[in-house]
C-alpha cells in the first residue's frame, strides 16, 4: 500500500482467493478506500462497478478455480479514482460484450453495468484484467442521475 506524508492511502493492492466467499472481503475495503479518499458519496455506483467484475473474474475468468486468484488495486486518478481487477483465466472477446442491455441470463450483462456506472472501463491481458475509472471531482449531473437509474434498475431486477 501506499501512503503519502500524511499517512493517506494513495494506491492498495490485495489478493483474494478466487471464491465468491471473499466477496465481502473486497466490498469491506473498498468501503474503506473510498471513505478514506472522501469520496463515500460514490461507493455505491463504485461498489456495484467493482463487484460485479470481481465476480466476472472469479465466475469467468477464473472459473471459479480455488486455487487461482483474483487482484484488486485500488487508487487515485485524475479527478477521482480507479480499480483494476485481474484473474489468472485465459482472457476473452471483450468487444463483443457491454454495449446494450442484454436479455436475462445472457453473457455481457455485467459489462454493460460496469461501463454505465464507470467513466472509464478498459481492458488489458486479453481482457484478464479490467481498469475502471471512477470521476469524482465536477461529475456532470446528467451522468449522476444515469447512474442512479442504473442502480435503480439493478435493485428492480435483483428484488425480483
Amino acid at each position: 500500500m501506499q501512503q503519502d506524508k500524511n499517512n493517506f492511502v494513495m494506491k492498495e493492492t490485495f489478493v483474494i482467493q478466487s471464491d465468491k466467499a471473499f466477496m465481502p472481503t473486497v466490498e469491506e475495503r473498498l468501503f474503506h478506500f473510498c471513505r478514506q479518499c472522501n469520496v463515500g458519496n460514490y461507493y455505491s455506483a463504485v461498489s456495484v462497478a467493482v463487484m460485479q467484475a470481481v465476480e466476472n473474474a472469479i465466475v469467468h475468468g477464473n472459473r471459479g478455480e480455488a486455487d487461482r486468484s483474483v487482484s484488486i488495486t485500488l487508487g487515485l486518478c485524475r479527478g477521482g479514482i480507479f480499480a483494476e481487477v485481474a484473474d489468472e483465466g485465459q482472457g476473452f472477446d471483450y468487444e463483443r460484450f457491454g454495449e446494450l442491455p442484454v436479455a436475462d441470463g445472457e453473457k455481457g450483462e455485467g459489462i454493460f453495468v460496469m461501463k454505465q456506472l464507470a467513466d472509464c472501463v478498459e481492458f488489458y491481458d486479453g481482457g484478464r484484467r479490467v481498469r475502471m475509472e471512477f470521476e469524482v471531482a465536477g461529475i456532470d449531473p446528467t451522468d449522476a442521475l444515469r447512474r442512479i437509474a442504473v442502480l435503480q434498475s439493478r435493485h428492480s431486477m435483483v428484488a425480483a
